[in-house]
């Protein structure tokens, strides 16, 4: 019989109660195994171990072992399966013991807080977060966001950039491959949408040789800055050293169309039966190999684009689609296997390639090793030096012998015959130690002339020499045979015979000469540089103006305006000048004789340079805004120097005083332009310049409590708009100049007197002594002897 209705709920409930109890038991143990696994990976996580460095270590030793790890452990060096993560533990715990703040707390207390980048609002939440987690014994990493800085993804670990890394390696390495780049940033939302997109596409391009970088704009907010990046996520594509904004849908098909648009649109030719004689025929216009791919594919592969992309100063490229119709008698001609992916390599001979390679699948290193083997003609024509260096290398040690053989002749058709003689030379006798090159002696008269004898019989013929380059400086052993070549099969027993000796005897090449650099016969002329650079900028601003946003459009806008605004004020003004003043002036009077001689005496011209003496007690000092900026600093022009003064408000009056007296002697020189910076406005601008002048003006951590507090006033730089540089003077301190009533020892001068102010207070009077050896220090500016710390560009100034 069934028992009432409310032991069943009692039953249910004892049920209940005990489920409640086994998943209660479960996640206490979850949490504990959880807990137990984060303290042995902190315990395992020691980077005094890691860098193999004492607790006692100074900076230099720390840097010491990181850089000599670094280089042991890099996975593009070290190809251990375990390199890769090895080189992440290495960077993490430098990164740890080079900040003093993060070692220091990590010796307290074993952890370093991640903290750097984040307001100092959410510093405060973190750390109240992470005292409610202290007690209750759970670690702070089991209550992150996986959109947290601690758990970002470890995949983007080995692409992450920083600012010297970008400047000096991926721009550079831009003019061989295109970059696409990454801006993400901690809570960042959409960060985490697009990073599926992001894996397939980076796995993707990745292999095809696009190179790949992330930007974290909470860590490298310089970089970010340097790039633009106002928002995250935000991705970019870099190739020749320029900056293109990804704008669509971050979807597989956009970001790869990205790419692709990034690349010149004539980088391959398409080929058919009508024009393959002419494409290959070109060997001798362009002095390059030019290489055929066949292929089922209508439209030109990626990976085809990009290699073309990366070789293109060596070889010309074409894409014959086998599918189409009117490739008949290409096939035919090189028996192509209309199934397999085919490549060749043709130079001097178009009716045979001189090398072949087919593969089910192309890979990209394949091609490499196929393309690098057959980068130059089998007697290149020497152009420009460049070509010289690479093809005729200096010799690295007394026995590593690069011997070149060259061809000094002419491009009419009676040099023909010799020139054909000598490529069927050189095809018969290569070997590694030995490359066979031709010069044309018409286009670089100076380097025939430095090797072939002075002598009639060499007149308008050809003549061959063998050298080595011992430096960079263009020095050079050589010797020549003694009669002109002409192709002969004497002529080549002769030069057979002389190889055969120099193998045998290195010193066989008794001659030497310094050979000038060759000049670069194929560079295109100055107009066309300038219409591609101006073609260039043309589009840069056309894109600029649909995809930028107001502040990055404000220099352009600024620049529009400050021109309409030149323009009709010009026009305004002589509309309602009066042009009868100049009729209506009484003529002017006849200056007496001392006047005259003083008149004379107030210009004079040295060193093809004019020199004004300005007018007494009058110094020309303007104010660096924004609207002066890019005159006075960016577009500066070659030669010239603008003098900045940096002074705050409260300090303006005296320092522009001092100022005014210390360059008044050197105002003289029209290339020196003086000018003043407002602390208070441009801070920022200032503290980033300084940052590459660490050693003469050492700055401490940016996020230090005393980081508005460091005091810039009375310091001088000297800026070089065109060479990118600027030196700097530091003012000597307060104390050095002033007792405790603070009078200096060397008073300053009232402003065109020569007497002592004694009306200036103490204070003023303090501040004016920062300029103190400000003249001297002038002196050596002009004579180029203080040193010079370059930037890379100059910032905005807002």
């Amino acid at each position: 019989m069934a028992g009432p209705p409310w032991e069943k709920v009692a039953c249910s409930l004892k049920e209940s109660t005990m489920e409640t109890k086994r998943f209660s038991i479960s996640l206490v143990v979850v949490l504990f195994l959880i807990l137990a696994l984060q303290i042995l990976s902190a315990i395992d996580f020691d980077p005094y171990r890691i860098l193999g460095v004492s607790r006692t270590a100074s900076q230099a030793d720390i840097k010491k072992a990181y850089k000599k790890l670094a280089r042991e452990w890099h996975p593009d060096k070290n190809k251990d399966p375990g390199a890769e993560d090895k080189f992440i533990q290495i960077s993490k715990a430098y990164e740890i013991l080079s900040n003093e703040e993060k070692r220091l707390s990590f010796d307290r207390y074993g952890d370093v807080g991640e903290n750097q980048g984040y307001p100092q609002q959410q510093q405060h939440q973190q750390r109240q977060f992470h005292h409610f987690h202290e007690s209750f014994y759970f670690d702070e990493s089991f209550f992150h966001f996986p959109f947290n800085s601690d758990h970002r993804d470890s995949s983007d670990e080995k692409y992450l950039l920083h600012f010297s890394h970008y400047v000096n390696e991926i721009v550079p390495d831009s003019f061989r491959k295109p970059y696409l780049i990454k801006i993400t940033s901690d809570w960042c939302f959409s960060c985490i949408h697009i990073e599926p997109v992001w894996k397939e596409v980076v796995q993707e391009l990745e292999a095809l040789g696009v190179g790949i970088g992330v930007v974290h704009a909470g860590y490298e907010r310089r970089l970010a800055h340097h790039l633009g990046a106002h928002s995250t996520p935000s991705i970019l594509g870099l190739i020749n050293g320029r900056i293109t904004f990804f704008h669509n849908a971050v979807v597989r098909e956009n970001l790869r169309q990205f790419v692709e648009s990034l690349l010149p649109g004539n980088l391959v030719e398409k080929i058919t039966d009508k024009n393959y004689i002419k494409f290959l025929s070109n060997w001798k216009k362009e002095n390059k190999p030019h290489v055929l791919l066949f292929d089922h594919m209508p439209l030109v592969p990626l990976l085809y684009k990009l290699t073309a992309f990366a070789y293109r100063e060596y070889l010309s490229f074409g894409y014959v689609y086998v599918g189409l119709r009117g490739i008949e008698e290409l096939s035919s001609q090189y028996n192509i296997n209309v199934y397999t992916p085919t490549m060749m390599v043709f130079k001097e001979h178009v009716d045979k390639p001189a090398d072949v390679i087919q593969a089910r699948g192309m890979k990209k290193q394949l091609i490499d090793d196929f393309l690098s083997q057959n980068k130059f003609l089998m007697a290149s024509r020497l152009t420009s030096q460049k070509l010289f260096q690479e093809l005729c290398p200096v010799k690295k040690s007394h026995r590593q012998h690069k011997y070149c053989v060259v061809l000094i002749t002419g491009e009419s058709d009676k040099f023909a015959a010799g020139s054909e003689a000598f490529l069927a030379f050189a095809m018969a006798n290569t070997k590694d130690t030995l490359r066979f090159v031709h010069i044309y002696g018409s286009s670089q008269r100076e380097f025939a002339r430095a090797l072939v004898p002075d002598d009639d019989k060499f007149w308008g013929k050809s003549a061959v020499v063998i050298l080595e380059r011992h430096n960079n400086a263009g020095r050079v052993v050589y010797r020549a045979l003694e009669e002109p070549w002409s192709g002969s099969k004497e002529d080549n027993f002769i030069l057979l015979d002389m190889l055969d000796q120099l193998r045998m005897d290195p010193g066989f090449l008794s001659s030497d000469a310094i050979l000038v650099d060759l000049n670069d016969e194929l560079a295109p002329i100055f107009f066309l540089r300038w219409t591609y650079s101006a073609v260039d900028y043309l589009s840069e601003c056309w894109d600029s103006l649909f995809h930028s946003n107001w502040r990055e459009m404000m220099p352009l806008l600024s620049l529009i305006f400050s021109a309409l605004f030149i323009l009709f004020g010009t026009v305004i003004v002589q509309a309602f000048s009066d042009s009868g003043d100049e009729r209506d002036a009484p003529p002017p009077k006849k200056e007496d004789p001392a006047s005259k001689s003083e008149k004379n005496d107030t210009s004079f011209t040295k060193d093809n340079s004019s020199f004004r003496i300005p007018k007494k007690g009058f110094v020309e000092v303007t104010e660096l805004t924004d609207i002066t900026y890019m005159s006075n600093l960016v577009r500066l022009r070659p030669g010239h120097m603008n003098v900045v003064l940096i002074l705050s408000n409260s300090t303006k009056t005296p320092l522009l005083q001092k100022f005014a007296l210390e360059v008044y002697t050197f105002t003289g020189s029209s290339c020196l332009h003086f000018s003043f910076l407002s602390l208070d406005k441009h801070r920022e601008w200032l503290e980033y310049v300084l940052e590459f002048a660490q050693d003469a003006a050492p700055i401490p951590n940016q996020y230090d409590k005393h980081f508005l507090e460091r005091d810039y006033t009375g310091y001088v730089l000297a800026l070089n708009g065109h060479k990118k540089y600027f030196c700097l003077f530091k003012p000597r301190k307060w104390e050095e100049g002033a007792d405790a009533s603070g009078r200096c020892d060397d008073p300053d001068l009232a402003e065109g007197q020569g007497k002592p102010s004694s009306f200036s207070p103490p204070r003023a009077r303090s501040v004016k002594s920062k300029l103190d050896k400000l003249s001297l220090w002038m002196e050596r500016l002009l004579e180029g002897s203080l040193q010079r710390f370059y930037i890379p560009s100059w910032p905005a100034l807002d």
